[in-house]
């Protein structure tokens, strides 16, 4: 039986992950109040019940002054639980709330950023007790789409990170949002090569002229072998997003190669989530004459 509690940020996708789950075959439940989670759990939990896999929503609608009892309850019925929580920066929120023209349940006619701020308090038990912690600043909803599956479907280990690889062009300017930024211009650039200068780094031709250069392929090696010490120190750390940048002179050849290789390398290890993306890759884009 898997019994999961999703709840979280209002505005950070809960009702989306709840839709979710049951696409993946999950019983869902939202806004049950917190004194019925002991009697809706007892229910589920009965040998008679058809239910293998529930998921109830709450947040502070249903009122949250006693979830500590009852979870607490829960564990000393012998029921085992998990908990999802729904995360986002909050100005990531703030321009949510505003592009939905929808009040925060805590602002009423106030500010947008003071009902955040009072509800995030308010959640900080349920957060620190979480099993999984989802934040959606930078993720669509394909792509939380694909954690959920990877998680609750597919069973893949989940350590509360999600991980960008980032490629971008240095005369652009350095991402505002990277954690980590590597600069790869000490690679001959394949934009003086005419035959590659309107090509991008997702063509094969620039991969294998970039590739071929021994330096590509140790940056490569010391990356990931850096990555794979930093990333588990990053999670017991408690970090939940995580972004990769590497840089070239415009985003479009050596970085994008780069990027796309070490992505395949980290994707192989299906314990994080992982997206990639080209930041500037389309950009001031050439045209052959």
């Amino acid at each position: 039986m898997k019994f999961l509690i999703v709840t979280g940020m209002s505005g950070a996708g809960k009702s989306t992950a709840l839709k979710m789950l049951e696409d993946l075959g999950y019983f869902c439940v939202d806004n049950l109040p917190v004194p019925l989670i002991e009697k809706f759990a007892e229910l589920t939990y009965n040998p008679n019940s058809e239910l293998s896999k529930v998921a109830i929503g709450i947040d502070i609608r249903t009122g949250l002054r006693e979830i500590g009892k009852a979870l607490n309850d829960l564990r000393e019925s012998g029921c085992f639980y998990e908990i999802l929580f729904m995360d986002a920066m909050d100005d990531v929120l703030v321009k949510r709330f505003k592009e939905t023209r929808r009040s925060h349940p805590y602002s009423g006619t106030g500010r947008v950023e003071e009902g955040i701020r009072k509800e995030r308090k308010e959640l900080e038990y349920l957060k620190g007790h979480a099993t999984y912690i989802f934040d959606t600043s930078k993720l669509l909803t394909r792509e939380l789409k694909s954690e959920m599956d990877r998680v609750f479907s597919k069973d893949k280990g989940f350590n509360n990170l999600f991980i960008t690889i980032l490629s971008f062009g240095f005369k652009y300017g350095i991402p505002n949002d990277a954690d980590l930024v590597f600069d790869v211009r000490f690679l001959p650039n394949p934009y003086y090569i005419d035959a590659l200068k309107y090509k991008t780094g997702n063509d094969k031709e620039v991969q294998d002229y970039v590739l071929n250069f021994a330096e590509a392929g140790i940056f490569l090696d010391k990356l990931e072998d850096i990555l794979k010490f930093l990333i588990p120190n990053y999670v017991l750390e408690g970090k939940n997003q995580l972004v990769i940048a590497i840089g070239c002179t415009g985003g479009k050849h050596r970085s994008v190669t780069l990027a796309n290789k070490i992505y395949e390398r980290l994707k192989k290890e299906e314990q994080y989530g992982i997206k990639i993306e080209h930041k500037d890759i389309e950009k001031d884009t050439l045209r052959a004459k």
